[in-house]
């Protein structure tokens, strides 16, 4: 089986100066937890997850001990925290060896590019469908 054939094709993207007050929203309306970095051009630059958001962002937000520096972390910006330079695979690679360099570079995604574009995106979530349904 081949990564093509269990990834998501609809990626979310966000920019490099987005606020981390938007990618905070984005998070909270749909049911993903990856977001892809793109520059102007469209090319990945890097890729933020929802643990990353929520390390950079006060833990105190929302809250009644809440003050103006605990707001202040929602103005960050995408590019402050995001992980540069994303390990990326080709839609062709299989997903056993998929598996293995996620679990080799600690990661819980692959951006999936081709003719470096963004094609999809691969998820530890979509790894564990695919050994759940093909028993």
């Amino acid at each position: 089986m081949r990564v093509a054939e269990i990834m998501k094709v609809r990626v979310a993207t966000i920019e490099m100066d987005d606020a981390l007050e938007t990618v905070r929203e984005l998070f909270s309306q749909a049911p993903f937890h990856h977001l892809l970095v793109v520059d102007e051009t469209g090319q990945l630059v890097g890729i933020l997850s929802d643990k990353d958001l929520f390390k950079a962002l006060s833990p105190y937000l929302d809250s009644l001990a809440e003050n103006q520096r605990d707001r202040d972390t929602l103005a960050r910006r995408v590019h402050q925290v995001m992980t540069r330079q994303p390990v990326t695979v080709n839609p062709q690679l299989s997903v056993q060896d998929a598996a293995r360099l996620m679990l080799e570079q600690g990661v819980s995604c692959l951006p999936v590019l081709e003719n470096g574009q963004i094609s999809g995106i691969l998820t530890w979530r979509d790894l564990l469908r695919a050994c759940v349904d093909n028993r």
